[in-house]
């Protein structure tokens, strides 16, 4: 089993379609599905690490959580812009637009977004 994390969908269908098309933007796909969870990793192979979008198994509402987030790490600045602007498009709202953030590193440009359930994620290039 490869290492992975779960961000819970409020609506599976609204969610797919915001990680296809933003996970596409830096390279990932779906390699796995059933019942109400997709799988998402680089390449679509199932390699690596491994993004669960799913429904909350104890059958309780999706909720984000507090403090919680997903980094993804890229391979250019322009890989970055794409995802937030792709997230923005499919029903994710920004939380912090792309930009370099200094406080970091001098190489760290990077962007923030939530998915249309709240679940807030990174896309980082620290070139």
């Amino acid at each position: 089993m490869s290492i992975y994390v779960t961000v819970g969908a409020l609506d599976a269908a609204r969610s797919n379609t915001f990680y296809d098309a933003v996970l596409a933007t830096i390279g990932w796909n779906q390699h796995a599905e059933f019942s109400g969870w997709r799988a998402y990793s680089e390449g679509g192979v199932g390699d690596g690490f491994v993004l669960w979008v799913c429904q909350p198994f104890n059958g309780e509402p999706a909720t984000a959580g507090n403090g919680s987030m997903v980094g993804f790490k890229v391979k250019s600045p322009i890989e970055v812009d794409a995802f937030y602007q792709t997230a923005l498009a499919h029903g994710g709202t920004d939380e912090g637009a792309p930009n370099s953030r200094l406080q970091y590193g001098p190489q760290w440009y990077a962007a923030y977004v939530r998915d249309p359930s709240g679940n807030k994620l990174a896309v980082v290039f620290n070139g």
